[in-house]
């Protein structure tokens, strides 16, 4: 039986050198880093594409790369799924907040509780694992978005569309490259 990685490198939806030539582990606190990614990237894939399979996984996963290797957007997986104006905790402790409807990825600050619904707990796992594989340093995500940035559900049009390039339709989302 193939492994998960082997299986995706055959689909063409990855390339990545040999299991040998990865590198070595890196010191615990950037392997607690790491994990951390890997979950902000999981939660991302899990709230905006949890039903659309891997087609709608890696084009989540494509988008949110594409921003961390954009200038214009911040240069980390959380940081860029976690983007947008804040405000502090009405008790004035240092803490801080999305604002409601105000991120970049609507689930981040739509009000409601982030949790993973038990009936999901294995399909979380399965994305998280896919995460894990994606993030590897050497691993390439075939990129089915043509260097997406943005996106948003076919039922809704943002006013933002307008100023950014169409590049492909994948499930029920449409993909947008915001030409520099």
């Amino acid at each position: 039986m193939l492994s998960l990685q082997e299986m995706l490198v055959l689909m063409g939806i990855v390339t990545t050198p040999n299991i040998a030539d990865m590198p070595i582990p890196k010191p615990d606190i950037i392997k607690q880093q790491h994990q951390t990614e890997i979950s902000c990237m999981a939660d991302n894939i899990y709230f905006e594409a949890r039903n659309q399979g891997t087609a709608g996984w890696s084009a989540v996963i494509s988008v949110t790369l594409n921003r961390v290797k954009d200038k214009r957007f911040p240069n980390t997986v959380c940081e860029v799924v976690k983007q947008g104006p804040t405000r502090e905790s009405w008790k004035q402790n240092g803490k801080f907040y999305p604002l409601k409807h105000k991120c970049q990825f609507s689930w981040y600050c739509d009000g409601k509780k982030d949790v993973v619904h038990k009936k999901d707990e294995k399909l979380y796992k399965k994305i998280k694992n896919f995460s894990s594989m994606i993030l590897i340093p050497g691993v390439k995500l075939l990129d089915i978005t043509d260097g997406a940035t943005h996106y948003h559900a076919d039922y809704v049009s943002p006013a933002w569309k307008k100023t950014k390039t169409k590049t492909t339709e994948i499930g029920d989302h449409i993909f947008y490259r915001w030409e520099k």
